[in-house]
């Protein structure tokens, strides 16, 4: 059993900071001057702004909000000026890399036309899809559709921000295969809202050949999310992860049998979910929790909570459970400190 935070008990839980539940294809959240200061504490050292976490306009398919959503906070950087001072910068630097970043990245005007064509390159060639159908595909979705690219803008963001192995935009846009993988994903998942049943099918599956993770067309995936490692993730059609999720390797979204319908898990918003981890049936993890690595979750988990275990429990008990003062999926803090725990290690 493996878990998380470093906290004590609390009288009564916190809640997230309250604010307006969004629209699905635009952020009406009033501004919270006190954001950045809040957020400071939850994150590493270095302060970094979190900007909309409303869920993509890619989802068509009308989705609750899940629990409290966090504030609006100003627009940062552009995240593809940044990738293209990168892609210069490395190309001086290493000139055996200049003719592909010229490729992928400096000879494209905009954001969406290097994503799908990387994508297409990554994902093309088979007998499936040829590479320059595959670039049609995605250009006409990311075109159409403005929340996938700034789902993806914030996608990067989350990346640099909560992964201490990134060394910038440019690396995780061409090399990370989470970030790509929930790219394709967000594609295949306009594609199913659309009614496009088999095309969609035969994209998540010449992403799972390609980047060993399995996403169902159907799930619903917020913005800002960090799948970090990612290889043997599994998410169900009925799944929906919230907004500044962070999943790690080897963890599975599913069902707890061959029932139809709703079946599968309901992630909220500020969620860490440590690597090898199930969560089975239909169950909401609460905003703001932390699931440990290894632990097997069958029953909801409150917001603010950690659980750890197989199955999993609530630290603390069910009765009075921890709670957390920090957002987990932003500080990434996968330790468990507790002053009953035992300092005896195997």
């Amino acid at each position: 059993m493996a878990a998380c935070i470093d906290t004590s008990r609390s009288e009564g839980r916190q809640a997230l900071p309250e604010t307006k539940a969004p629209h699905i294809s635009s952020c009406d959240y009033e501004h919270d001057c006190d954001y950045q200061s809040k957020i400071t504490r939850f994150c590493r050292p270095t302060p970094c702004n979190h900007a909309s976490m409303a869920i993509p306009t890619s989802s068509r398919v009308p989705l609750k909000p899940i629990g409290r959503r966090f504030p609006e906070i100003p627009e940062r950087d552009d995240v593809w000026v940044k990738i293209r001072e990168e892609a210069k910068l490395t190309s001086s630097q290493e000139p055996i890399l200049s003719s592909y970043y010229q490729s992928a990245i400096l000879s494209h005007d905009s954001f969406a036309s290097a994503l799908a064509n990387h994508l297409a390159l990554k994902l093309g060639s088979t007998m499936s899809f040829s590479s320059a159908a595959l670039y049609d595909l995605f250009k006409g979705a990311l075109m159409e559709d403005k929340g996938i690219v700034e789902s993806a803008e914030e996608d990067l963001r989350a990346v640099m921000e909560r992964d201490p192995a990134c060394i910038g935009y440019l690396q995780c846009f061409l090399n990370f295969k989470g970030f790509l993988a929930c790219q394709a994903h967000r594609v295949a998942h306009r594609l199913w809202s659309q009614g496009r049943l088999t095309l969609a099918q035969v994209l998540q599956s010449r992403v799972s050949e390609v980047f060993a993770m399995d996403i169902h067309p159907g799930a619903r995936i917020g913005r800002g999310v960090l799948f970090d490692h990612a290889t043997g993730v599994v998410i169900g059609e009925t799944a929906v992860v919230g907004d500044h999720v962070s999943i790690l390797h080897k963890v599975t979204l599913g069902g707890n049998g061959k029932a139809t319908g709703d079946r599968h898990p309901k992630i909220g918003d500020g969620v860490l979910i440590g690597a090898g981890t199930s969560v089975l049936g239909n169950i909401r993890v609460g905003e703001g929790a932390k699931i440990g690595a290894g632990s097997v979750v069958l029953k909801e988990v409150p917001p603010r909570t950690t659980a750890a275990g197989n199955p999993a429990r609530l630290v603390g008990g069910e009765e009075n459970p921890v709670t957390l003062d920090r957002i987990p999926s932003l500080s990434m803090d996968h330790t468990w400190h507790t002053s009953d725990w035992s300092d005896y290690v195997i």
